[in-house]
């Protein structure tokens, strides 16, 4: 009963109540004023932010001490399972003590009617003999009552602590449903703040990336990466934990292969898919094949020998909706072979660096897309055209342009940037590389490192340098990451000390990084709040001093990434 009563008594907490009126975003700005627009919305911000402080501080403080009172609500809970048992027994036991009890009075009330002092005098031989028999008759009177006043007593405890037990039952439900409400209307108020900073914070990134020409979205769901420590959903073992995640690798230029994969899933043709990706270039479907390919350190076969002998894409896809993607590769990789030999002048190296050649036919569903293309051949100028393709592009492929055809740059979906992410080819096809957080090298090699996550310090560290790169971008030679064994690479408590001069160092972020995209296809902007302010980064000079400074081989893919904090 006395912890009940600590337990209401020290439940308590105070709450700021945060009303909300309707706001029109950036009411009082001209719709082209962003510096005005930005800077209201961090007023609405500011009005709050006080109040929103207190209302989570008090949230911290009440969460510590539910914890505390949970604690104590388990033990009475304990304790009162443990009476509730106990009871339990004792009216077990009470029950045949009863029984004993109406036994004794029974015996009593015989022993009353049948016994006289007469009796007692003219049975016994002596004075002696009959004092006796009189004290051990009133002994065992007195132990006979003895026994009724204690099982008499113990009903009464029994009937008593029942009663105490309900009530406490009572009052720990009770008390239970109290802690719920206020625990869930202060969590409320909390969400319900949170929600609105994060409409206007929001709203900020919107006009900012109206402000640098681009766009913001979130992530959403993406395809899982091929290594699970670079998936997002990734646990590193520690909090706040940090990782860059590039869209696409490595040139994003021409085809995508799982872009293409994707397209053919969705019913597109080959054609529909050389034509999306390279733009309006000639598809040629009677060109020579009887010219010969000299291949580097395999000899000279025909064309279409060639390109049977193409290791680029899986034969599998042909098998899972993907035969017109096999078919519009078979094409790419002609192509592209005609033109860097110039039609069999020169000589191709097996590579990646060029094409991946092997010296027996693939086979499969690969040879017959290569059959159901045979003579086909993109053409710009009159020439074969440089068909460049990689595996993913993030969702954009950038153009270039070979002799006088430029390749469009296009966002890969099928409703344009207004697709991106969710409706990408890519993502539809379920690249590993679509969205990935990278940490090895080509071979393999990790430095050590099982996952790309850093630490709060080490992002800050990337920060800092970052922050001396901008200040004096001569100071690059010192900013290698520390395992380069770089002569005069500064350590992390130099670029900190080096970062004090150029509005740092930064040591903590806060918030979750805001990205700006470009309509271009390109990471633009960077912002972070840190305990040092808001920090504006391009996303080309992030990019750079991130790949020179993050630890180990982690490092930024593609120029178009997101960066994450958990």
């Amino acid at each position: 009963q006395n912890l009940l009563k600590f337990l209401v008594l020290s439940f308590g907490f105070s709450l700021l109540a945060i009303s909300f009126k309707f706001y029109v975003f950036a009411q009082n700005c001209p719709a082209t004023d962003y510096v005005c627009q930005i800077a209201e919305q961090e007023k609405l911000l500011d009005t709050y932010k006080d109040a929103h402080e207190k209302n989570k501080s008090n949230l911290a403080s009440f969460q510590k001490q539910l914890n505390g009172i949970i604690a104590k609500l388990a033990d009475l809970t304990k304790k009162l399972k443990a009476t509730e048992k106990e009871i339990v027994q004792r009216e077990t036991d009470l029950t045949a003590q009863t029984e004993i009890l109406s036994d004794r009075l029974r015996d009593i009330y015989k022993k009353e009617r049948e016994f006289t002092v007469l009796t007692l005098l003219f049975s016994t031989k002596s004075v002696a003999d009959f004092n006796q028999g009189l004290t051990l008759r009133r002994t065992s009177a007195q132990q006979d009552w003895q026994l009724i006043t204690g099982i008499s007593q113990k009903i009464s405890s029994l009937k008593k602590d029942k009663e105490t037990l309900k009530k406490n039952q009572t009052s720990l439900t009770s008390l239970q449903v109290r802690i719920d409400k206020q625990a869930e209307f202060l969590e409320g108020e909390v969400e319900k703040t949170e929600t609105f900073f994060s409409q206007v914070k929001k709203k900020i990134a919107e006009i900012q990336a109206l402000k640098a020409g681009g766009f913001s979205t979130s992530v959403g769901d993406v395809p899982p990466a091929d290594d699970p420590a670079s998936r997002p959903d990734y646990n590193p073992g520690f909090s706040p934990a940090f990782a860059v995640f590039s869209f696409g690798a490595p040139h994003r230029k021409g085809m995508s292969q799982y872009g293409a994969y994707g397209r053919a899933k969705a019913g597109q043709s080959a054609e529909d898919i050389l034509h999306a990706y390279y733009g309006g270039v000639e598809i040629k479907k009677d060109y020579s094949t009887g010219i010969n390919i000299r291949v580097s350190g395999y000899g000279t076969v025909d064309i279409e020998t060639y390109v049977k002998r193409i290791y680029e894409m899986p034969s599998g896809w042909g098998d899972s909706g993907g035969f017109e993607a096999l078919k519009a590769q078979a094409v790419a990789a002609r192509s592209y072979a005609l033109a860097y030999t110039n039609n069999g002048a020169g000589s191709i190296c097996a590579t990646e660096s060029c094409q991946v050649y092997k010296p027996s036919n693939k086979g499969g569903k690969w040879e017959e897309a290569v059959n159901a293309t045979r003579g086909w051949v993109l053409m710009a100028g009159g020439k074969p055209f440089s068909a460049w393709y990689a595996s993913t592009a993030g969702g954009y492929t950038f153009s270039y342009s070979y002799n006088g055809h430029s390749t469009p740059g296009l966002w890969d979906t099928p409703s344009g940037k207004g697709g991106w992410t969710s409706q990408a080819y890519e993502k539809t096809a379920e690249s590993p590389w679509f969205y990935k957080s990278w940490y090895k090298t080509r071979s393999n090699v990790s430095y050590g490192r099982s996952h790309p996550w850093l630490t709060e310090e080490e992002f800050s560290d990337i920060i800092n340098a970052l922050l001396i790169y901008k200040g004096n971008s001569s100071e690059v030679t010192h900013l290698s990451f520390l395992e380069a064994g770089v002569t005069d690479t500064w350590d992390r408590s130099k670029v900190k000390s080096e970062a004090g001069k150029y509005g740092g160092p930064v040591t903590k972020i806060n918030g979750t990084p805001e990205i700006v995209y470009s309509n271009d296809g390109f990471t633009a902007k960077v912002y972070l709040e840190t305990d040092r302010g808001r920090k504006e980064f391009s996303g080309e000079e992030l990019k750079y001093i991130f790949n020179l400074r993050a630890p180990g081989a982690i490092g930024i893919k593609s120029s178009l990434f997101n960066i994450m904090k958990k």
